[in-house]
């Protein structure tokens, strides 16, 4: 097989992989056609593995259209500068945006509403950090360089300005871990700092 055949092929199983890791993770796929399809959290990191390529080698302006082409069509917002693993699964998505230095692991789940951005007070690394198998409920946001662990989850809604450990999950404005390794983690609600 030449060149062109094992790159067509790598990405043919790379295409498969995605549509297995969404269909198992999504109880209402019916199969991988229909994933392929209809999800357009599939479309948009679809569109952004395109326009990430494209990034890394110098074509910054095509990357970009690229990515605000499917912006358009899936309400997805991905940098293209961006960096994220295998399986990304984007449910429902609408309303999703993640930022240039933005890094995700594999086999993370994000849902509708989701920001993955900056605080406008960092340079450089200005986007979190996510671990593998971290989920991110509905209406998240998750602002600032830092890193949320391996395993994590952020309840909908959460506002995470600083480190999530793994294995942990983080709740409210401002979010606080309120669960390490399946333990409780006793919150003190009359002694809590004023976010304000």
């Amino acid at each position: 097989m030449d060149r062109a055949g094992k790159a067509a092929l790598k990405v043919y199983k790379s295409i498969r992989e995605e549509l297995a890791s969404i269909k198992e993770r999504d109880p209402a796929a019916t199969g991988e056609l229909e994933v392929a399809l209809l999800y357009s959290g599939f479309h948009a990191v679809l569109a952004y593995r395109i326009a990430h390529l494209l990034f890394r080698r110098g074509h910054t302006f095509t990357a970009r259209a690229i990515s605000q082409t499917a912006k358009f069509f899936t309400g997805i917002e991905i940098h293209p500068g961006a960096t994220i693993g295998k399986g990304l699964f984007i449910d429902h998505g609408s309303g999703v945006v993640i930022g240039e230095t933005t890094e995700i692991g594999d086999y993370c789940t994000l849902y509708q509403g989701v920001t993955l951005g900056g605080t406008g007070k960092d340079v450089g690394k200005r986007h979190p950090t996510l671990g593998n198998h971290v989920m991110v409920g509905a209406g998240a946001k998750i602002l600032g360089p830092f890193r949320v662990g391996d395993n994590a989850k952020i309840a909908a809604g959460a506002v995470v300005l600083s480190e999530v450990p793994p294995d942990s999950t983080a709740v409210g404005i401002p979010a606080r871990v309120v669960k390490r390794m399946n333990q409780r983690v006793d919150l003190d609600q009359v002694h809590i700092t004023d976010p304000i």
